[in-house]
């Protein structure tokens, strides 16, 4: 979750007006801040650009007519944020988002006009490899070397456990933020574009062992309105073989299976689950060690979608894909839920419904 004060987290379960921004930067080095009339930033941690948004303001005079109108989509960004005012007059804004311009459509008389744009990582996935390109080095090392090609200015953050790959080559024509995410599931994490616009490489946390970031509680003061619960074994997997290949420099095949071997769990190797294994294959893998490694971390996430709830609450813009919050429903029943999706309302109502990956009981 975005380092947020308590002041806030109380403040966001109470009677308030939220406050929103959306600043644009243009390619002449101007900046504008946008009257707005709504919109929302989507966030998703199955999606490749992790967050899209959707603004809409009143003024059709913004449609461009050619490229070097104000909000022509040929470089220009959106930094969006939402946050709250106090009693004593100063705000608290709480970064949800810096976004490409992609599109700008609307009524060109009266308007309204929709700002469309995707998070960072859309500009790294658009600047194609024109000659091979070769990774070697470590995991977060070629990481960021790969999002600094593309953006030298770019920020790139690891909380992972690094480690050194064999080398890999991706021909002309090749995505470069398929070899990002290849580069960081080698080391069992993934990368992503943060709400403020840098990057990260990080782990998905252990449901088992993370400490809840924020409550969504029922009752007075609580968070809560209402949830709907359901459990699917779809794409749950129970065994991951991690195998690595690396023919540039003539490395023989390596390869780890990993498997769930908690006799207590749902999803046990040896258990009613059966034998469910998912796949993972790269030369960034040049070793045993490694495989068992990448594997390992790789079955936390396999296992994950065994339960999803869709829990809609007062909307909490600092929440990230990822975070373990605490569900306490009207009945007293406590769970932890691990986040997958929301919506973040740029207007006041706007739905805000956390869709889940997993959960289990919490105390």
């Amino acid at each position: 979750m975005y380092p947020v004060s308590a002041r806030f987290l109380q403040l966001i379960v109470e009677d308030h007006t939220p406050i929103t921004e959306v600043v644009l930067f243009r390619t002449d080095g101007s900046v504008d801040r946008l009257d707005h009339e709504g919109g929302t930033v989507t966030v998703d941690r199955g999606s490749q650009c992790r967050r899209t948004c959707s603004v809409t303001v009143p003024d059709p005079a913004l449609i461009p007519r050619t490229p070097t109108d104000k909000l022509a989509v040929y470089g220009a960004r959106l930094r969006i944020s939402r946050g709250v005012q106090y009693s004593d007059g100063t705000q608290e804004l709480v970064p949800v988002g810096v976004f490409r311009l992609d599109e700008v459509s609307g009524d060109i008389d009266e308007g309204p006009v929709t700002l469309s744009g995707k998070s960072l990582e859309c500009i790294v996935q658009d600047d194609k490899f024109t000659t091979p390109y070769r990774a070697s080095g470590t995991a977060v090392g070629a990481i960021t070397a790969l999002i600094q090609r593309t953006l030298p200015d770019a920020i790139v953050t690891s909380t992972a456990t690094d480690a050194a790959i064999g080398p890999r080559t991706w021909d002309v024509e090749g995505d470069p933020w398929a070899a990002v995410i290849e580069l960081a599931a080698a080391i069992g994490a993934t990368c992503y574009c943060t709400a403020d616009g840098e990057f990260m490489v990080a782990e998905l946390p252990d449901l088992a062992t993370a400490t809840p970031v924020w409550s969504i509680a029922a009752g007075e003061g609580g968070a809560y309105v209402q949830a709907s619960r359901g459990m699917t074994s779809d794409k749950v997997f129970n065994g991951v073989l991690a195998r690595g290949e690396n023919t540039e420099n003539n490395i023989a095949p390596v390869s780890s299976l990993v498997v769930d071997n908690d006799a207590s769990s749902p999803t046990y190797w040896s258990g009613p689950f059966g034998h469910r294994p998912t796949f993972y294959s790269s030369s960034t893998l040049i070793t045993t060690a490694a495989c068992t490694a990448a594997a390992t971390l790789l079955l936390r996430s396999a296992q994950a979608p065994n339960a999803s709830a869709d829990i809609t609450s007062l909307p909490n813009p600092a929440l990230e894909a990822g975070d373990v919050v605490r569900v306490v429903y009207p009945d007293g029943t406590k769970e932890l839920h691990q986040v997958a999706s929301f919506p973040i309302p740029l207007d006041i109502g706007g739905a805000f419904t956390v869709q889940t990956i997993s959960a289990k009981e919490g105390s």
